[in-house]
């Protein structure tokens, strides 16, 4: 933005309008929806709504968070995605309740990360993709109970082995970043593969059609990969002649076959 230009002019939020826009969510807890509504900066009212479970700012014209967001001592879900911001405030490690943090298409860099993040010691989820990341900092893998990293659409040439390694780790989605090639990094393209599609449900967490459902499927599995194994029996033609047949096993006996064969001639249409 030109130096004396003014930004976008926002909607702005009183205490009225975000009252209005708590939500209950299926499990009972209080959701605060201020997406999709034009806001260029954080709204410091909704500070007063600060018992929220849940916040959700996305898709909107934000270019800072403030250090006062950790108020929100409660909160178990925070949705930044889609909107301007260039850097996390150090304060966000205070918010130990944290299971989700989506902060993707925005315009963070890595030294936007504060090390403080390393502080959400029960967060599950963490997207940064869509931004502007050369480097992940090392203390994620300081977050033992993650689940799922979002890490696409960034500038990374390598992720550290300690994030690769996280003991709970389900799901790590890196692509369309760029990394070397295979063969010079072949070990952890191929820890990462494995991540990528890798989703685990233990049995006791099925109910009883899910659990038929996917041992059926692991049955046909099998039931491929065995057929796979079994060497397929090799088809005759006998009545074939062609270099590329299996009529004849052997190219001499063809050729020899096929001296004795009578000319024909091919019509021209």
């Amino acid at each position: 933005m030109a130096k004396g230009e003014k930004g976008p002019k926002g909607k702005k939020i009183t205490l009225k309008v975000a009252k209005n826009c708590i939500k209950i969510t299926f499990d009972g807890k209080k959701r605060l929806d201020l997406s999709k509504m034009g806001i260029t900066t954080f709204p410091k009212c909704i500070l007063r709504l600060s018992d929220v479970d849940e916040l959700d700012l996305s898709r909107n014209l934000i270019r800072k968070i403030p250090d006062s967001i950790s108020k929100f001592q409660n909160l178990r879900w925070l949705d930044l995605h889609s909107n301007y911001i260039d850097k996390l405030p150090e304060s966000i490690g205070q918010m130990t309740s944290l299971l989700y943090l989506n902060v993707s298409n925005n315009r963070l860099t890595s030294n936007g990360l504060p090390v403080e993040l390393k502080q959400l010691k029960n967060i599950r989820t963490v997207n940064l993709g869509l931004n502007h990341l050369d480097s992940v900092p090392t203390t994620l893998g300081a977050l033992k109970e993650l689940h799922e990293v979002g890490l696409h659409d960034n500038l990374l040439n390598n992720i550290p082995v300690s994030i690769s390694k996280l003991p709970k780790l389900k799901k790590l989605n890196i692509k369309r970043n760029p990394f070397p090639k295979p063969d010079e990094s072949k070990t952890f393209i191929d820890s990462i593969r494995r991540l990528e599609n890798l989703y685990v449900v233990e049995e006791k967490d099925l109910c009883a059609a899910c659990l038929r459902k996917c041992q059926n499927a692991r049955d046909k599995l099998n039931r491929i990969k065995n057929m796979a194994m079994t060497t397929p029996r090799k088809t005759i033609f006998p009545n074939l002649i062609s270099p590329n047949s299996m009529a004849k096993d052997s190219w001499e006996d063809w050729r020899i076959h096929a001296q004795h064969l009578p000319s024909v001639a091919v019509a021209k249409t």
